[in-house]
């Protein structure tokens, strides 16, 4: 259960540093507004925000490889709990897509990162 609470931890990190190359380098391009639906002066004037938004899904990423690197528990739910909270604000403020793209994957993760604390670590067996 541990290898799974890793694999899911890093794969909700390598999406944060999608979203993040997404928002940081192609907010303003052909890729951001087929992705975004977004009008391109929409997407012009708000690039700066985007870019700023994108650094901190980088830093999420960040924090979760780490933790995950690591094997901090207790800081891998510290991130993917806010993971959760930014999917679910940005579901309510945004694009209820973003429930399924970020807060789902984010939850999921963490249940497993949550169990694995429960259970604790595995002990060889002995006999």
């Amino acid at each position: 259960m541990t290898l799974l609470a890793n694999v899911l931890t890093t794969l909700v990190a390598v999406f944060h540093v999608g979203f993040m190359v997404l928002e940081m380098f192609f907010w303003n391009h052909a890729v951001g507004q087929r992705v975004f639906q977004l009008p391109p002066d929409v997407l012009a004037s708000s690039a700066v925000l985007a870019a700023n938004q994108g650094l901190y899904n980088g830093l999420l990423a960040v924090g979760l490889l780490w933790s995950t690197w690591t094997s901090k528990r207790d800081v891998q739910a510290f991130f993917l709990g806010w993971v959760v909270v930014a999917g679910i604000f940005g579901a309510a403020t945004a694009k209820l897509s973003i429930l399924f793209t970020q807060a789902l994957p984010g939850a999921v993760a963490l249940a497993f990162v949550i169990a694995v604390r429960r259970i604790g670590p595995a002990r060889p067996v002995t006999g």
